[in-house]
């Protein structure tokens, strides 16, 4: 898929952390109850670190357990892109970011939303804007 922001692996390494490059472009993964927002309850939305496209309202931000920030739902569907991931002996649905393809996590079909949806993104992979 083609996207919106494209820059070469240089460009992503000098612009995002070390933490923040593992995630959004190798597709890592935060340790869990380790990421700034995952006890966050701060209000505002939540920005894609890589290129800052709003992606979840904090107003679905819920705890989880898990110890990732969890969301029930996007702020508009068209903001990410579902990709089947068959990593680590399991299939998954992988969450990116479709303007940018940063990895932000996984969703899961165990939310409390009304799809029924948990998205469970990755501290590094997100930028609170907070309401003033």
């Amino acid at each position: 898929m083609d996207h919106e922001v494209e820059k070469s692996e240089q460009e992503w390494r000098s612009e995002l952390s070390p933490e923040q490059f593992a995630v959004l472009r190798q597709c890592g993964t935060e340790r869990a109850f380790t990421g700034k927002y995952w006890d966050c309850h701060d209000d505002g939305i939540y920005r894609c670190a890589g290129c800052g496209t709003a992606l979840f309202d904090s107003a679905t931000k819920f705890d989880s357990g898990t110890g990732w920030p969890s969301f029930t739902e996007p702020l508009v569907m068209d903001v990410l892109e579902m990709v089947e991931d068959r990593s680590h002996g399991m299939v998954r649905t992988e969450v990116r970011c479709r303007a940018c393809g940063g990895h932000l996590g996984h969703v899961f079909p165990d939310g409390p939303g009304p799809r029924g949806e948990r998205y469970c993104m990755n501290s590094a992979a997100l930028d609170l804007e907070r309401r003033a």
